[in-house]
């Protein structure tokens, strides 16, 4: 049971952090009012965003004079509500928001958790992680965090316990000048992932939750139409996250390195990594080194590298197996073994200057490209490993 003293102590800090709590309600009637009071006794600047409820939301609202009441007559999604909550509390000269759902699910008395990680955190959207594994807690619930907790990471490169939760305290400055495109449940994975590609940071603080039995519970959550939304979301992030984020982000780590200082690194880490990954990170190497993307070998190796977890800098080492004197060779022995592989093997190079030769002799050495950076990656990974398992 918190004190009054305690609840005096969280609403300074709500001031002195200038920070507020916005609740989104849609339909949520039933457990508004409970939710309210309980927010209420921690914090003074309270928005609620009544996203078109058709309840008595209204009427349950009435007697709260203090909150700041935001109101539209049609629903637009949980997505819109937030973006709303975040431009008042903006415009209002707020710089943090906390939200918290209001099915009645979050505990107020955990808002100090998250007011505690700002000084330390000031550019962070900090997460309240829940125990996933409590009893009440849905499979479809965690198998729904699982789900975008994996995409979460391909996106960003982060690992994130709980990107599900709604209980969450946003940087109201950052995210301002970043223009969302979602509005329904997809938003709350939209915010994060564009957040971090700004520079956002992304923490998470505990908090308990409360699973009412499977009778009392309420979603508008929609399992079709949302989870659709949800992937069509995810598929346009990783295609952006592969095409800019990712790559800007390692160009910028290694384009301010020299080779010395990358092998520096590549022999400092290499006593903590075990051998089996010092093996696979040249395996690789090898493999992109020959593999047939020409230009885009270093690119695409460190994203499925970093993906992979495997030691970034032993696999551009490996990697340069495709140096500018090693570029004919490769070549040679490439469409040479392609030529072995379509039943024409000879040592002899036989070009014939003609669209169709042309076209010919492209596949035969694509062919034997792909074969030759498996055959040498197997080949240089066995042999790293054996070396240092002596």
């Amino acid at each position: 049971m918190e004190s009054i003293e305690q609840y005096s102590k969280c609403k300074s800090l709500f001031k002195e952090k200038s920070c507020c709590v916005i609740i989104p309600s849609y339909n949520n009637s039933r457990f508004l009012d409970g939710v309210l009071s309980d927010v209420l006794k921690y914090c003074e600047d309270v928005i609620v965003v009544n996203d078109g409820s058709t309840d008595n939301t209204l009427e349950v609202l009435a007697p709260y004079k203090q909150i700041d009441l935001v109101s539209y007559p049609k629903n637009r999604g949980k997505g819109h509500a937030l973006k709303t909550g975040f431009r008042h509390a903006y415009n209002k000269g707020f710089k943090y928001a906390i939200t918290i759902d209001s099915d009645g699910q979050h505990y107020a008395k955990d808002l100090v958790n998250f007011l505690e990680l700002i000084d330390d955190n000031p550019n962070a959207i900090i997460i309240g992680a829940r125990d996933l594994n409590q009893e009440n807690m849905s499979g479809k619930s965690n198998f729904a965090n699982k789900f975008s907790n994996f995409w979460f990471k391909v996106e960003t490169g982060l690992t994130m316990p709980d990107t599900q939760s709604g209980y969450r305290l946003y940087p109201l400055v950052p995210l301002n000048d970043i223009r969302f495109f979602t509005g329904k449940y997809e938003f709350e994975i939209e915010v994060l992932v564009r957040g971090v590609w700004k520079g956002v940071d992304v923490i998470t603080a505990p908090i308990d939750v409360y699973y009412p039995p499977r009778e009392e519970r309420v979603t508008h959550f929609r399992p079709f139409k949302d989870f659709f939304r949800i992937s069509l979301l995810n598929t346009v992030l990783v295609l952006m996250a592969f095409l800019w984020y990712h790559p800007r982000r390692i160009y910028r780590e290694y384009s301010k390195k020299s080779f010395k200082q990358i092998y520096r690194e590549a022999a400092a880490s290499a006593a903590a990594i075990p051998n089996a990954k010092i093996a696979a990170s040249i395996a690789f190497g090898v493999f992109m080194g020959i593999f047939p993307v020409w230009g885009y070998q270093l690119l695409l190796g460190f994203i499925i590298a970093h993906l992979l977890s495997l030691n970034k800098a032993i696999f551009f080492i490996a990697a340069n197996i495709s140096l500018p004197p090693m570029i004919p060779v490769i070549i040679y022995l490439s469409y040479v073994l392609g030529g072995y592989m379509l039943g024409s093997g000879s040592w002899a190079v036989d070009f014939e200057l003609s669209l169709e030769g042309i076209k010919d002799n492209l596949v035969q050495y694509l062919i034997g490209a792909v074969g030759l950076s498996c055959i040498a990656s197997l080949v240089f990974g066995s042999l790293s490993y054996l070396l240092l398992s002596v």
